[in-house]
């Protein structure tokens, strides 16, 4: 078995890896994207929120609640990439990168906390309908929430995806769904203007289904990073890029996992057993090497070589037997 830190030079090309750390370098990157969709949505719900009480628009005050929520979720995300800064520690070997994960959960709860007040409002205007004012403030203050969360959904899904951030992506595509739901507040206050006064309240609860199928998207990726899921697609390219490296005869086994934003994986290859240690080694540093240019968010790649007739973990086991007056046990 063989692992590289892949800090290293190479004749003919030289260059050098890992004078800054990937892990730090995104973090920063995801803080500032954090930092700067929290403003813009801030900036909107306030917005919003003037219009609401002035126009009494359930619609719009569904809207606010989520484009407010929205911008709450920034404040566990900004934490999560914070602690994903400090690095390993004796007790947390790997790193606080699964507390992006966690955040993720937050995110997720924040949405579904927004959805059920505006679905709330929208069932009470239902049953106490009220007035709507100042339609033409509620039709501008609508376009003002859409190209306010169409804009922070752009950058947050391009920055989480340039990261590999899962919760950063899912809270972008939830902006997305938040523009939408700001056009179907525009469509709400033409309604009332149009003489269908529960126009009003009936698109409020649309918006608060809308915002349950993103609980439900979002809740999927966030749920599957937490249990180790990943992406068939990323094995495929690990697979991909191990099995072209000359010397390797065999990929048996690709094993990985996210923590937070950056990529963990485990590899096994089978090489040619007259190989000695030294030559099996340089073949794993450059497995390692292949893996880090072509996967840039990979952080990690353990590599190890087995001979090709015994690759794979299934050959380290060790069969069932006892000694010492232990039990039957196996490792």
């Amino acid at each position: 078995m063989a692992r590289d830190n892949h800090n290293h030079e190479h004749p003919g090309h030289g260059h050098t890896h890992g004078a800054v750390d990937p892990s730090i370098a995104t973090s920063e990157r995801g803080m500032w994207a954090v930092k700067w969709s929290f403003a813009a949505l801030f900036v909107t719900a306030l917005v919003q929120l003037v219009v609401v009480a002035l126009s009494g628009s359930v619609a719009l005050l569904s809207d606010t609640i989520h484009n407010f929520g929205d911008a709450l979720t920034a404040v566990p995300l900004w934490v999560a990439f914070a602690l994903s800064r400090l690095g390993a520690s004796r007790r947390f070997t790997f790193g606080y990168g699964r507390v992006e994960d966690l955040a993720g959960v937050v995110v997720v709860l924040i949405i579904l906390f927004s959805a059920v007040v505006a679905g709330y409002q929208a069932v009470d205007r239902l049953i106490n309908p009220q007035p709507v004012g100042l339609l033409w403030a509620v039709a501008v203050a609508a376009l003002v929430g859409f190209v306010g969360n169409e804009a922070v959904a752009i950058f947050r899904i391009r920055v989480g995806r340039q990261i590999g951030s899962a919760a950063l992506v899912a809270d972008g595509y939830h902006a997305r769904t938040d523009g939408w739901t700001s056009l179907a507040v525009l469509a709400g206050a033409v309604g009332v203007w149009l003489g269908y006064p529960l126009a009003d309240p009936i698109v409020g609860l649309l918006i608060a289904a809308a915002i349950l199928v993103i609980v439900w998207q979002s809740g999927k990726l966030v749920f599957t990073r937490l249990l180790d899921g990943v992406e068939p697609q990323v094995i495929d390219e690990i697979r991909h890029a191990t099995g072209h490296v000359e010397g390797v005869e065999d990929v048996s086994e690709v094993r990985a996992r996210w923590l937070g934003h950056r990529l963990q994986a485990e590899v096994n290859v089978g090489v040619a057993p007259e190989l000695s240690v030294a030559e099996g080694h340089a073949i794993a540093r450059e497995v390692n090497h292949r893996l880090m240019h072509e996967l840039r968010y990979l952080d990690m790649a353990v590599v190890h070589v087995d001979p090709a007739q015994e690759s794979g973990e299934k050959h380290h086991r060790v069969d069932e037997h006892s000694h010492d007056g232990l039990p039957h046990h196996s490792h």
